[in-house]
């Protein structure tokens, strides 16, 4: 082979190793739909659950829904904090919203160092302000600190595979439920359309546990 052939190969593979590089680290920083689909669905959850019901949330943090939601479901969560089980399930809207999957591993994260709740509160309640940036990770960071993670942990554990196989996991048992935008509420296994109100949450989530006290006591006899 003459000389020349060989540095036509050498540059063809010196451009391909280049593409491969840039498009690791552009997924390492704003997310991607891949991962294992074998990774456990997250298990965030709140409360005592005495009165054995659960409701849950598939959510997106960059979703303005979700935000006008999130004081409601505050509400509602300090009310019924003994008699019912409250759970986050992520559902990032990634094709209309930008940094939807990068909120979720700012959660999950956090969730690894035990403060999952915490940063779930924080990024709802400080929505407008990453929103709309274009690489949302600085303000993340801002959170981890003032939440008192170990913020180097958090940084690793933000472009981990493990982070984003548990975000993935979370959308594809969402997907399999027809899911078609957030918030998507999920009473007892069974999804709800419920208006953005304590009243409303509280009529459906009292007719549950009065129907699930009344089974219960059926049994029993």
């Amino acid at each position: 082979m003459s000389k020349q052939f060989l540095g036509v190969i050498a540059a063809v593979i010196l451009i391909f190793v280049g593409v491969t590089v840039l498009t690791g680290n552009k997924s390492s920083n704003s997310g991607s739909k891949s991962g294992n689909s074998t990774a456990t669905l997250t298990q965030h959850i709140e409360g005592q659950g005495k009165a054995g019901v659960t409701l849950v949330e598939y959510g997106d943090y960059e979703c303005p829904f979700c935000g006008q939601y999130f004081p409601t479901l505050q509400q509602v969560q300090t009310e019924f904090n003994q008699q019912i089980f409250f759970q986050f399930r992520n559902f990032p809207l990634v094709s209309i919203h930008q940094n939807a999957f990068a909120g979720a591993r700012a959660a999950e994260a956090a969730g690894l160092q035990n403060k999952f709740w915490q940063m779930h509160d924080a990024l709802y309640q400080y929505q407008n302000q990453w929103v709309s940036a274009s690489d949302p990770t600085s303000l993340f960071n801002q959170f981890a600190q003032q939440l008192g993670l170990n913020v180097t942990q958090f940084k690793a554990d933000y472009g981990s595979i493990k982070v984003n196989n548990l975000i993935n996991a979370d959308m594809a048992e969402g997907t399999k439920l027809n899911i078609q935008g957030t918030p998507t509420f999920y009473l007892d296994g069974k999804e709800i359309q419920i208006a953005n109100t304590p009243s409303a949450f509280e009529k459906v989530i009292n007719a549950e546990i009065a129907k699930k006290a009344a089974s219960s006591s059926t049994t029993k006899h």
